[in-house]
């Protein structure tokens, strides 16, 4: 086995356990480290790809500018644990069925991926600049873009229901 691939597949699972304690965790602080941990993993498998600019960004974009504004909103709101609800309500249903849709959508998306590549990490990501990442998003990977835009705007919404939740609301 390669270096590159070892590479891949470590900071893969370290991705993975990123997402898992994000999930799992209860105290928002955890969480938001644990997404951390997930953004490094994500830029080491940029840098496993030889893809160095999209690395620095997301490095810069995400672990950088996105979290230090998630972290300031965490304890800006002084968020604590939850109390536990009870089993069956309308939130947690709705929540497991988007949440499995969304893990399908992503079995399709990755079975297409591997369609094309036959499982076979590329040498190089040749599309590492500015214009052919672009590009890239606007044609051949638009449905995987996309759907980011609907997780971007399922967190919105999220965070607009947490801030409502606790009160939060302009008292004009």
């Amino acid at each position: 086995m390669e270096l590159q691939s070892i590479l891949f597949w470590v900071f893969s699972l370290l991705g993975v356990a990123g997402g898992i304690g994000l999930i799992l965790n209860r105290n928002p602080v955890h969480a938001a480290l644990s997404l951390i941990l997930n953004f490094f993993s994500i830029a080491g498998l940029y840098l496993s790809l030889q893809a160095e600019f999209l690395a620095v960004i997301q490095i810069l974009v995400y672990a950088g500018a996105i979290m230090v504004l998630f972290l300031f909103v965490i304890m800006l709101l002084n968020l604590t644990k939850e109390a536990p609800e009870g089993p069956f309500t309308f939130a947690r249903v709705a929540a497991w069925v988007l949440g499995l849709a969304f893990v399908a959508e992503m079995i399709v998306v990755l079975k297409n991926a591997l369609g094309e590549t036959g499982g076979e990490l590329p040498e190089k990501f040749a599309g590492a600049t500015v214009e052919a990442v672009g590009a890239a998003m606007m044609t051949k990977y638009i449905f995987p873009f996309e759907m980011i835009s609907v997780v971007l705007i399922a967190s919105l919404v999220g965070a607009i229901v947490v801030a409502k939740r606790y009160g939060y609301e302009n008292e004009n």
